[in-house]
């Protein structure tokens, strides 16, 4: 360093310059919102740092202020433990850091030493580098903020002012740069900007110490939900909130996400005679118990619509059905002969009339089945049944499907099954879906199976068809509603898509699971179970009840 005219004096009036600077930045950006938050600091550090070497020069010439070298030495000693320092050479490679450097950024000194400047640097700012090179050269002073790169990975927020450095013939001669870590006040500043954006969201936010069960912040929402203040709510527990709202679902529900360890619950309840959708997230902290995230959305409209909306399409569905009921039991028997013979082309027009308002019967089913399915009132007859019968039932019950379509429908595994106790019209229902369905996409010819097996604890029952598949990539929504698959056509094939969802379900209210299997090209086979065990102890209440009563 001795080669270069960068004095004692120099280095001082440099680093109190940065000092100042930097420490005004880092207070007024926590302190100050808005634009002045955006303003004040800048402003008052460049005006900070231009006025420092003339105080330094005003000092030098008080005949008064001190002069001697070990009060100078002092001087730069207090500024090299404040501030982040290394100097750079003309190509970029680092010459000398300082100690508080290697103590941020835990990198060693043999590490760095004789290392381009830009190992510092993140690749996304490597043009942050070729910038400040481009600067010094020029003979000006870069000043900003720099991100700098650990040791081990991580990324400190740095302000920084590098100044060029000249040796006597006034060449460039390298930088010395020196940095402020001003990564705690821009987290400080992100919170800030944090709370007041929770502050003004619509749903209610709550953060509660997962340790001591106690509320640290609640936003403006909250607060006049439950009634409490800013200065009140930090008082209360959930706890207290229990008891108010005679509800325990969110103090079990933070308990149980405490014990088990997992980061997220999600569920709805009804609070302050709302219905809400709660999520709360275990946020890990500085400590050992972290805190409680807990968001309420309230959807008492969203429930309050779907119950209209359910209630409307449930009257409308049930105005329909008897009129359709009525006119395709009036082609029906037209098409039996019971008024005369018709025209072919007269009795042809009557066919398609017929299968649609049967297409129509089956849609208004469905909508009405999936109604009483919202609502909890979808009802079961359980009665024991014999299920090798049913499924020929089935199968002759489908016999237009086969003249329709042109396939053959074939029981298989009826041999030796045991009777089940379950709902026959619920069971029908499911299977009638599952042939539909395999009917309408195999080609004319083909055969479609019904098969029947059990073991010691479920009936399993599935119609397998060699139709197209379903792909890959759309299996996951084959339960849902109105679901439309991209080699469906329904158009062509018919259907709403509300015929597995309820199939979904029976099956599931009957105790059992519904699935598939499918390649596409090589066909699909749909399944059910119906548990054994479950059937068993269905049939024994009956009986167990009429005992009682007699």
């Amino acid at each position: 360093m001795s080669s270069k005219p960068f004095t004692k004096r120099t280095a001082a009036t440099f680093f109190l310059g940065t000092a100042i600077s930097g420490s005004w930045y880092t207070a007024t950006s926590a302190i100050f919102a808005g634009q002045m938050g955006e303003v004040i600091p800048v402003v008052g550090a460049i005006i900070l740092a231009g006025l420092t070497p003339f105080a330094a020069t005003a000092l030098q010439a008080n005949p008064q202020a001190p002069a001697d070298n070990s009060d100078m030495e002092q001087r730069l000693k207090a500024f090299d433990s404040h501030a982040i320092v290394n100097i750079v050479d003309t190509g970029g490679m680092l010459e000398q850091v300082n100690d508080r450097f290697i103590e941020l950024t835990g990198y060693t000194r043999d590490q760095l030493i004789g290392q381009p400047v830009s190992m510092l640097y993140q690749e996304e700012f490597r043009e942050l580098a070729e910038e400040i090179r481009a600067t010094l050269m020029a003979g000006k002073t870069w000043q900003g903020e720099t991100p700098l790169r650990c040791a081990d990975g991580r990324v400190i927020q740095t302000q920084c002012t590098v100044m060029p450095l000249f040796d006597k013939k006034g060449a460039w001669a390298g930088s010395i740069s020196a940095r402020t870590d001003v990564t705690h006040a821009n987290e400080l500043l992100a919170e800030r900007d944090t709370a007041e954006t929770l502050y003004e969201l619509r749903d209610d936010i709550w953060i509660v110490d997962a340790g001591t069960e106690r509320f640290s912040y609640m936003n403006r929402v909250a607060m006049s939900r439950t009634g409490w203040s800013k200065d009140s709510y930090r008082t209360q527990t959930l706890e207290t909130l229990t008891e108010e709202s005679d509800n325990p679902a969110l103090l079990d529900a933070c308990r149980a996400l405490k014990k088990s360890g997992k980061a997220m619950t999600q569920f709805d309840t009804q609070l302050f005679g709302n219905h809400f959708q709660v999520t709360i997230k275990l946020l890990p902290t500085g400590g050992a118990t972290g805190r409680f995230l807990i968001m309420l959305h309230d959807i008492s409209d969203i429930i309050n619509e779907e119950r209209m909306k359910s209630e409307f399409i449930s009257m409308v569905s049930h105005e329909l059905r008897s009129p359709l009921t009525s006119i395709k039991g009036s082609m029906g028997l037209l098409l039996s002969r019971a008024a005369g013979e018709l025209p072919s082309k007269a009795r042809a027009l009557l066919e398609i009339s017929h299968r649609n308002a049967d297409r129509l019967v089956l849609i208004i089913n469905d909508i009405l089945d999936l109604e009483k399915i919202a609502n909890g009132r979808l009802e079961f007859n359980l009665e024991e049944v014999d299920i090798a019968e049913l499924l020929h039932e089935t199968s002759a019950a489908n016999a237009s499907l086969e003249q329709r379509h042109g396939v053959r429908i074939q029981v298989e595994g009826t041999e030796d099954l045991n009777k089940v106790t379950t709902d026959p019209n619920r069971v029908i229902q499911v299977l009638t879906n599952f042939l539909s369905n395999a009917a309408k996409f195999s080609k004319p010819g083909e055969r479609v199976t019904i098969r029947a097996e059990e073991n010691d604890d479920e009936l399993r029952i599935s119609v397998a068809d060699r139709g197209p598949g379903i792909p890959a990539s759309e299996q996951h929504k084959v339960f849902q509603r109105f679901a439309d698959l991209s080699n469906s056509n329904r158009a062509d094939k018919g259907g709403t898509g509300l015929g597995l969802s309820v199939c979904k379900a029976i099956v599931e209210n009957l105790g059992g699971k519904i699935g598939f299997d499918s390649r596409e090209g090589f066909g699909t086979t749909f399944y059910f179970t119906l548990p054994k065990k479950n059937s068993q102890v269905a049939a024994e209440e009956p009986a167990a009840l009429l005992r009682e009563a007699s």
